[in-house]
């Protein structure tokens, strides 16, 4: 039997020379071991406490979904710019490969005050950090980052101010 760990692949030089990627879509294609990992996501003592879950573009979104069935809780994106409509917040951030930005929906923040962020993996902590910051700029609370790989060499925690749990660490 396939063990999580094992479905993470790397894929060398991606998306530029020098990059390791780690893909977690392959844990997809083993749905007893995808609704283990969710039922265990979805466990998290952070989601206790949260009004709502952000997930992040695009992987994020698989898990968050699916977390967010599971924990009943509301579910608003992350999204990279001109991918939603309304009214949006952005932020840039850098990659270990570039800069990016990310953009929420405003009105979607509205009714909520405390949440959880999840996405599929942790490196430099970039992305993650322009989620927080966005969220602290509208006087939110973040109770946590729940994700499913972290990359420990990358130190990525060390740059968030908000607790994490990582279900592998690489």
């Amino acid at each position: 039997m396939k063990k999580l760990e094992d479905l993470i692949l790397t894929y060398k030089d991606f998306p530029k020379k020098g990059i390791d990627f780690k893909d977690v879509l392959e844990i997809l294609q083993y749905p007893d071991i995808f609704r283990d990992l969710i039922l265990k996501m979805s466990s998290n003592q952070f989601l206790k406490n949260a009004e709502a879950i952000i997930s992040i573009d695009a992987r994020g979104f698989i898990f968050g979904s699916a977390i967010a069935l599971k924990s009943s809780k509301p579910m608003i994106v992350a999204r990279k710019p001109g991918k939603l409509p309304g009214q949006t917040i952005t932020r840039g951030y850098d990659l270990e490969y570039g800069k990016n930005s990310l953009s929420i929906q405003s009105n979607s923040l509205k009714k909520f005050n405390s949440f959880v962020i999840v996405d599929d993996l942790l490196a430099t902590g970039g992305t993650v950090g322009c989620v927080s910051r966005l969220l602290q700029d509208q006087k939110k609370e973040i109770l946590g980052l729940i994700t499913v790989v972290e990359l420990k060499e990358l130190k990525g925690r060390l740059k968030l101010e908000i607790p994490v749990d990582s279900m592998i660490l690489l």
